[in-house]
């Protein structure tokens, strides 16, 4: 099979390796491989962390475990597809997961949405990899168990938690995406964004009317003030989660006086 052809998808297969150690029999005798499906993955989530997940190829993760594209063909037949899948998962089963102890649901399903955060900064390809049908291997089953029992004791329904926690994660997810793309444009323009603006402030001065657009010129004047720019991540994230734990707070409290 050629380097990244893209492979017949085969849930069954994906499936199994994502629960490889679950499912293979101890390892007695005879030698241990020099290659394994643990150190393919390993160096594919090192060449994403620190490239991107664009330098993660067939042929980039063979040149980094000393093997042909083949070989890895050998313990990934699904090629890049399957590999972001076990990435994904390994990354997940990492994960700190930090007793509740006495803590209230507020603080419980903040420290989730604090994990997921660090989560996205520590591996920034997880917003480009992240898919509506998750890899169900040991990593994203564990996540999403620890995960749901942040919700445990408020009386919402079986259905009304799952969407509560994706609601959690989706605004988690589309922060960290806003604050990559925030973080990028420096290096991609060679400017920084107190440079950016002063550049466009006397263009700005001349061609915006206060009197015809007093809301945007007075609100943008404060809001740039303050974060020190049009955006700000943590300001924004701050700001945004306390605004999704309002949400599920008159959801809760609904449910009570149901």
């Amino acid at each position: 099979m050629p380097p990244n052809k893209p492979a017949t998808p085969d849930p069954a297969r994906t499936l199994s390796l994502l629960w490889r150690h679950s499912l293979s029999p101890s390892r007695t005798r005879g030698p241990r491989p020099s290659l394994t499906v643990d150190r393919v993955v390993e160096a594919a989530i090192t060449l994403a962390d620190e490239q991107g997940l664009d330098a993660v190829t067939v042929r980039s993760v063979a040149e980094a475990v000393g093997a042909s594209p083949m070989s890895v063909y050998t313990y990934v037949p699904g090629g890049k597809t399957e590999l972001i899948e076990l990435m994904i998962d390994v990354v997940y089963l990492r994960a700190d997961r930090p007793a509740w102890g006495e803590l209230g649901w507020r603080e419980r399903v903040l420290s989730v949405a604090n994990q997921n955060r660090a989560l996205h900064a520590a591996h920034p390809w997880l917003i480009h990899a992240s898919t509506s049908r998750p890899p169900l291997g040991p990593g994203v089953i564990t996540k999403y168990e620890y995960e749901l029992s942040a919700f445990d004791g408020l009386g919402l329904s079986d259905v009304e938690v799952d969407a509560a926690l994706t609601f959690v994660l989706g605004f988690v997810q589309a922060n960290a995406r806003s604050a990559a793309e925030a973080a990028a444009l420096p290096e991609a323009t060679a400017m920084t964004d107190a440079a950016w603006w002063e550049a466009q402030a006397e263009l700005l001065g001349r061609v915006v009317d206060p009197t015809k657009f007093p809301r945007a010129t007075r609100i943008g004047e404060a809001a740039g003030t303050a974060q020190g720019g049009a955006y700000q991540a943590e300001a924004a994230y701050r700001f945004g989660m306390d605004r999704v734990l309002d949400g599920l707070d008159q959801l809760v409290e609904r449910k009570k006086k149901a």
